[in-house]
Parts: C-alpha cells; structure tokens; sequence
C-alpha cells in the first residue's frame, strides 16, 4: 500500500518528533491547539516569506531554548531517580509516581488548556505556561519531602506545560511567516531533538558532579532569561467561538485521570484502586457518548467526533498511544536497573540510556529523509518490531549482565524501532484529516499519546513494585537460613525498604545480624527485584506487540495524501 504523494517527514520534523518519545515526559504532540481550527485560530502567513530580521532570530532563539528546557527535564529526573530517593528519604514508587502523575496531568489538561489559551490569549497563556513550569523546577531546588515535588512539579508544572505547548505552536504561526516560520519551526524542532538526545548525558553530568538540584535550578534560569524578553512576542488574536464544552472537559480528565490514577494508587497501597479505574473507564464512555450527542445538537464540543471515522486516524492514534507505553514503561524500568541492581551513579545511568536516544534520533532522521517510495504503514510495522524485540532481549539479560555495556544492542534495536516510528506515525495520523481539522486532530493525537505515556509509566511500576513486594515475602518465608521468628519481621521490612535498595544500601541496613542471615536477605534482594523488574519489562514488550498487529490493519488500509500541510503541527 504505497502512498502516491504522502511525503516522508523532513529531517527537522524528524528530529523534532524524535524529542516527544525520547525526552518521556514530552511526549506532548505540540500542536495541539484544542477543538479550534488553523482558520479560526492564527492569522494567515504572508505569501511568500518575510525577512528573517535580528529580533525575529532572537525570538526563534528564546523558543527554542523554552522547548530545550521542557525536554531535557524528564531526562534529568529519569537519570538521578536514587539521588531524589536518597536526598528526601523517600521510595521509588513515590518518585515513580509524581513522574506518571506529571504526564496524565498533561494528558488530561492539553485539549483543555488549549481552550483556554484561545480565551485568554496565546501569549499570555505562554506566559503562565512557563511560570507554573518554572514553579516546578524551583519547588525542585529546594524541596525537602516528596509532597512538594507531587504538587509543584507534577501537578503545576504538568499544567503549565499543557498550557504552554499548545501556545507555543500558535505563537510560532502568528509571529513567522514563510520561510522564517519553517526557520523557526527547524530550530525550535533541532532544540527539542537534541535536548532528547543528549539529555540522559547532561542529567547525568549534573547530577554526579554538582547535584540534581543544580538541573532544575538552571531550567528556572533559563525560563528566566525567555521571559525577559517575552516582548518580542507578538500575540495572536482569536476569532473563533468562545464557548466551551464544559461536561466534555471534565470527563476528559475524570476519564483519563481514574484509570492512571487507580493505578498510582495501587503503587502505594491505597484503597478503592478498581473503583477509580471502573470511574475513569465509565467517565471515558460517557464522554464518547455525549461527544456524539452534542455534534447531533450542533453545539460545541470538546473534540469533533468525526476525526475517528477516518480509519488511518484511528489506527494512527492507537499505534501512537502504544508506542508510548511502550516508551512510558521502558523508562520506568531501565533507569531502576540501571542504579539499583547495576549501582549505577546517574552519569553511568545516562551513558547506557544514551545508546537508546542518540539510536532513535538518528533513525528518526534517517527515515524521514530516505523513506522513498515505503509504505508508511510498513516502517510502522518494521519499528513496532524492533522496538518489541530489542525490549524483549533485555529480559534474560536483567539478572546475568554487570555492566550497562552489555545493553548497547538491545538500546540500540529498541532505539531504532521508536525512531522509525516517530518518523511515520504523526503524518500517517493526520493525512486524511480536513484542513480545517488539522490543528484539532493533533491535539487529540498529543493527548492520546501522552495518556499512553502515564499508563505505561504507571503501569510498568506498578507491577514491579507488586512483584518486588511479593517476591520479597514469598523467598523470605520459604528461606531455610532466615529463622522462622524472623521471617516475618524481615518480610515486612522488605516490603517497605528494600524495594527502593541496591544490595549496598540494605547492606547497611541489616548490620548487627549474623553473616549468613545478612547474606541470605542480599540474595533475596537481588533475586527479587530482578524478577519485578522483568515483570515491568513486559509492559512495554506486549504494547509492541499490540501496536504490531495495529500495524497489520494499517497495511490493509489505502493510503491517503495529507489533505493539508502537516508543517509545525508536531514542532517538524
């Protein structure tokens, strides 16, 4: 099924969609701009160009460095998770859950926010996106408990993201005209891109030689230095309908925030976890159900329905939600491999992710420049395979490899299954919509894919924290060394702590008993967090999965030329 005319990304939409699958938390497709149209939405761009000038390169320059600053973060927190865990005294499943928390909150808020930037107007909706980013990343320098990074940095800074992506990309169609706005969406693209590959490297440095802290502290100054100069920014009126689907908006969130957080909820061993996910699904139906209802009664709603009687757009936006808890649940479980069962510091953790980024940023730029005449549909389902594959070959190797080095091929082969996705799947999904639909099925496509990033992330840690809590129990009361008067004692203590552990900590932990108990309690640790994260593995091994046989559907589709430029709707 070859597409007659469905150009192949560029090599700057290549790398900019790159950014939103290696950076985690940004897994955002920029664009999304809500249920308004581009007509609706942002001024027309002058036929034929306009001339670059110093303050119009400044401007570029400044977005640019805001979007480096929202990629580079999540890679910073992925890297030096043990040092937060060591520095508040906290666990892993709390760690784990403010960044799940931080991509649903995204998810939940993007089709909203970006409403809401129409009624407020895009600059200052830009405005309050990086100042609530900003709080984030401050509350992050000086935060003494996990509370303040739940509140602060994944729910205000979750916000403000969804607030500012959207405005971003308006801003960028409102203040740039021809070959300046393709200019700028290259550079803001090549920023985001880089900041993704590069970003486990520099987290890494910083957390290892100055400390984590220090990261998020030069994120606020960097958001410090944008703001400075915001008025170079021109604002974007907006002319569209200024009502809004209230009802539709809160079973949004309701829908995606009850399944992911039920989830999170089981992470910590809270109550009521089904009847929060039972909500979220029945808030999701009854939102596809009041969709329906109100385009029948030609009154505004949330998101037009129709989008999703497009074939290609369905399947485009499952394969981009499987790809993201594919991703979602990788950078959950590779990280706490890496610096609890390896010791990694966070330098040593970045250096073996970095095979995985730098791979899927060169197959991404790759693929979208050398695609030729391949279906989409059939490098779609050559990178669900190898992302499944270089996933499921991590496996075995959790509990025989000492080394990260030993990883560089499997990285590297799920590395270049993501890159070939992320170079196919954002034109695929919007090809057949209308023009004058364009703006709105891209957002729909971001919020799709960052709720599959929440529920990968939450999902993958999850079932390793339950596997850790059970494996712990289960080894100590069948151990033949432990004393059976303290098999419970150490099962509950297990439970609580040495989940979050390398065996050189807990070593610690246990001193004052006899050497072959503490040997006895290593060995358990060891053996069972191994296992957890094995579980945790096959999140993102079955999402491939799925997202294969998506692909076989979209082989049996017809391919379809884009109805309208697709430049800027994904920062390519």
């Amino acid at each position: 099924m070859t597409r007659t005319v469905m150009p192949s990304p560029s090599g700057d939409e290549a790398c900019a969609t790159a950014e939103r699958e290696s950076g985690g938390r940004r897994s955002v497709a920029y664009a999304a701009i809500g249920s308004s149209d581009l007509t609706d939405h942002d001024p027309q761009p002058a036929v034929g160009g306009e001339p670059v000038t110093s303050g119009s390169r400044r401007l570029m320059v400044l977005l640019a460095m805001a979007m480096f600053v929202l990629v580079v973060d999540t890679s910073l927190m992925n890297v030096s998770i043990s040092a937060v865990i060591r520095d508040l005294n906290t666990t892993a499943s709390g760690v784990q859950s403010a960044i799940a928390l931080e991509a649903l909150v995204s998810a939940a808020f993007i089709l909203i926010n970006s409403k809401v930037g129409d009624l407020i107007g895009r600059k200052r909706a830009y405005v309050l996106g990086l100042l609530a980013y900003a709080i984030g990343a401050l509350a992050m320098t000086l935060a003494q408990s996990l509370t303040a990074i739940v509140v602060f940095w994944a729910l205000i800074g979750g916000i403000g993201a969804s607030l500012l992506l959207p405005a971003m990309q308006s801003l960028i169609h409102g203040n740039f005209a021809g070959a300046a706005q393709r200019q700028a969406y290259a550079m803001v693209g090549a920023s985001a891109a880089i900041a993704a590959a590069i970003g486990p490297l520099l987290g890494g440095f910083v957390t290892t030689y100055l400390s984590w802290r220090v990261g998020f502290g030069l994120e606020v100054l960097i958001i410090a230095v944008v703001l400075s100069q915001i008025r170079l920014v021109r604002d974007v009126a907006y002319t569209g309908s200024r009502k809004i689907d209230l009802v539709g908006s809160v079973l949004s969130v309701l829908g995606m925030g009850g399944v992911v957080l039920g989830i999170l909820v089981w992470h910590e061993g809270g109550e009521f976890v089904l009847l929060l996910m039972v909500v979220g699904a029945a808030a999701l139906a009854a939102l596809a159900w009041w969709l329906v209802r109100r385009q029948r009664a030609q009154k505004v709603t949330l998101l037009d329905p129709g989008l999703f009687r497009h074939p290609n757009f369905t399947t485009g936006v499952t394969g981009q939600m499987l790809q993201q808890i594919t991703l979602g649940g990788a950078m959950i479980a590779l990280p706490l491999f890496l610096q609890m069962t390896l010791e990694y510091d966070a330098m040593q953790a970045g250096l073996s992710l970095a095979p995985l980024s730098l791979t899927m940023f060169a197959a991404a730029l790759l693929a979208g420049r050398r695609a030729g005449n391949r279906r989409p549909a059939s490098i779609i389902r050559m990178g669900f395979v190898l992302a499944s594959l270089g996933t499921a070959s991590i496996i075995p190797l959790v509990p025989r490899v000492d080394s990260g080095w030993l990883l560089v091929i499997p990285l590297m082969v799920t590395g270049a299954g993501l890159g070939l996705l992320v170079s196919q799947l954002n034109n695929y999904t919007l090809a057949p919509v209308e023009e004058e639909r364009i703006s709105e099925a891209a957002g729909v496509n971001s919020a799709a894919g960052s709720f599959g990033l929440s529920f990968g992330l939450a999902m993958a840690g999850g079932i390793m924290l339950a596997a850790l809590s059970f494996g712990f129990t289960r080894m100590t009361e069948n151990s033949t060394v432990i004393p059976a008067a303290q098999q419970q004692q150490i099962a509950a203590a297990l439970e609580t702590d040495a989940e979050v552990m390398s065996n050189t900590e807990l070593d610690k932990r246990i001193t004052g008993q006899p050497p072959e108990i503490e040997q006895e309690v290593l060995a358990i640790n060891n053996d069972a967090r191994n296992r957890s994260l094995q579980l945790a593995l096959l999140v993102p091994v079955l999402s491939g999965v799925l997202g294969l046989a998506t692909s076989f559907r979209m082989m049996r589709l017809p391919d379809v030329k884009p109805a309208a430029p697709l430049e800027g709707m994904d920062f390519g």
